[in-house]
């Protein structure tokens, strides 16, 4: 069962060497018998629902207002369009991968598998730092639109009840976290589908002062901002600003593949159609929003640029399309869009909980963090890891006390710059992996997902994210504009990947896989097993050949 997914490798070495990979995954599992483990219960409904949903957060309903208040609406529209195009090539890439194995934490273990595992641990670390200090960020975020309403009570009320949703939701089996991720995303993409429609309705004139405004703001103020200068020079910084707006909002890969190791039925075949749908979510959602928000409200703004000077981005006003509604006398609307973006921090914040614990244990199982921490209750929740997630989502509460409310801040602030780092490691994994492939003698045109143009895709992306990793935090450089916390925004991530990099690489003396030597095995088979099972447990219940009217029905309920 093991090699009826690519091409036996013709080479009698190669042949040995994945029996030593089978041997060697069999001999940890039976070590690991000790402990429960992570289960396949996410199913295809729910799986795309994530697909479609898990990308869709408060960026591209509030804090995409900042990418138009320094760019213009055609600066916006090129940032997310440009920057849409290279997370789909990411996503297309990863995909392939996670596709052919769906591991715990695919991207971080095949780091290790394929590249070092000096490099592992920094992918590994990099994004579990980044994931787990985004929690209290989003609860703090839920906390901020809550106060478009009103501000007369103690924060600690929103807080304490998101934290206890959050840890009971992820600690109630996988099933649940899902089942709850299916229905708020649901509720997010009901939103971003309305509001492309609302944009399009009031730009024709159906709106209370009947006003066909059209492409108006593209005229006046104009299609771009300046920013730090004038002229040409500032207008070309503006869109720099809103494409590093576009590197934050625009997410795809990582959220997907996280959930790989707990995807049910036919593993593979339903994460490849998952993947497939990535494109046309990005495109829809991404580039059709960034254009809506250009065409609904000027970059001088008054209100807009007030809420920005006060730093209240976080706050559901700062939405550009409340403000749009506002301008236009529309009365309801726009609380009904608080309440969505209400719900999707909320999802947001619900899913960092999940992936942050499930990259803490995939770091755990290739012993780069204490081994307690593979502990997993009979239902598959690794319980000390969502612990671990309960304790970052309390430092939420230290927005409670004005001179803590700066630490946190300045802790969300020096992670903030590791989301493009997430990137740029993944790119080097994936040439990792297609390197693997070619001098294993594996046909990548047998795998259930197949990118395109490879190698050429992902060393664009590769060297697009690098470009955007060093320019990230370049105006603290400029004359007059150095910030030390600017700094450590952008960089810090940087300098410490690299210190645990270089630290590893002298302690343990770990050396760069050999493309013939990676192990591209361990797990294939207990992927073929569950899909086995699968299929057979659906013979046994008459269901294999359903009608399509009957899988319609059982995705939907």
């Amino acid at each position: 069962m093991v090699f009826n997914y690519f091409n036996k490798p013709s080479d009698e070495e190669s042949v040995k060497k994945n029996e030593e990979f089978t041997t060697s995954s069999i001999s940890s599992t039976s070590v690991e018998k000790q402990y429960n483990t992570t289960h396949r219960t996410l199913t295809s409904r729910t799986l795309h629902l994530i697909a479609i949903g898990g990308a869709i957060g408060t960026g591209l309903f509030v804090t995409i207002s900042t990418g138009l208040l320094y760019g213009g609406p055609l600066g916006l529209f090129l940032a997310f369009f440009i920057w849409t195009g290279v997370i789909f090539g990411v996503t297309a890439s990863i995909g392939e991968m996670v596709c052919y194995l769906p591991i715990s934490s695919p991207f971080i273990q095949m780091a290790g598998r394929c590249v070092d595992d000096a490099f592992e641990l920094i992918v590994g670390f990099n994004y579990f730092i980044m994931i787990s200090v985004y929690i209290p960020f989003e609860i703090t975020a839920v906390n901020g639109m809550i106060h478009y309403w009103r501000d007369d009570y103690s924060p600690a009320i929103s807080f304490c009840i998101q934290i206890f949703i959050y840890t009971a939701l992820n600690l109630f089996a996988v099933k649940w976290f899902g089942e709850s991720e299916f229905y708020l995303s649901i509720g997010k993409l009901f939103l971003a589908i309305a509001l492309i429609f609302f944009t399009f309705i009031t730009m024709v004139g159906g709106n209370p002062q009947h006003d066909a405004f059209g492409f108006r703001y593209w005229n006046d103020p104009g299609p771009f901002s300046t920013y730090y200068t004038t002229g040409n020079m500032g207008r070309f910084q503006g869109f720099l600003r809103a494409l590093n707006t576009g590197c934050f909002t625009i997410v795809g890969p990582e959220y997907l593949s996280m959930v790989a190791g707990e995807a049910g039925q036919e593993t593979r075949k339903v994460l490849a159609g998952t993947f497939r749908s990535v494109f046309y979510r990005l495109i829809f959602f991404y580039i059709f929003g960034a254009l809506s928000v250009g065409i609904l409200l000027p970059y001088n703004d008054p209100t807009l640029n007030e809420l920005a000077a006060a730093g209240s981005t976080s706050n559901g006003s700062y939405s550009p399309y409340i403000i749009a509604m506002t301008n236009m006398g529309i009365k309801v609307f726009p609380h009904i869009v608080n309440v969505l973006c209400v719900v999707s921090a909320f999802s947001a914040g619900n899913s960092y909980v999940y992936c942050s614990s499930r990259s803490l244990y995939s770091i755990s199982l290739r012993g780069f963090a204490p081994k307690f921490l593979q502990y997993c209750t009979k239902s598959g929740v690794p319980v000390f890891c969502v612990g671990i997630a309960f304790c970052f989502s309390l430092l939420s509460l230290l927005q409670l006390g004005d001179s803590t409310a700066t630490v946190l801040s300045w802790i969300v602030n020096l992670c903030t710059g590791a989301q493009v780092n997430n990137y740029f490691f993944m790119c080097i994994t994936y040439i990792g992996f297609y390197r693997a492939c070619n001098a294993q003698g594996i046909d990548r045109t047998q795998f259930r997902y197949l990118s395109w143009f490879q190698p050429y895709t992902i060393c664009f992306c590769l060297f697009m994210t690098l470009c955007m990793v060093g320019s990230l935090g370049y105006t603290v450089f400029l004359p007059g504009m150095w910030n030390i916390e600017n700094f450590l925004t952008y960089y810090l991530m940087i300098l410490l990947d690299i210190v645990l990099y270089v630290g590893y690489k002298l302690i343990k003396r770990s050396k760069f896989v050999q493309p013939e030597e990676a192990d591209l095995i361990t797990g294939l088979a207990e992927v073929e097993e569950h899909e086995m099972n699968y299929l057979e447990s659906l013979e046994r219940e008459g269901k294999l050949h359903q009608k399509w009217y009957q899988k319609i029905a059982e995705w939907v309920f």
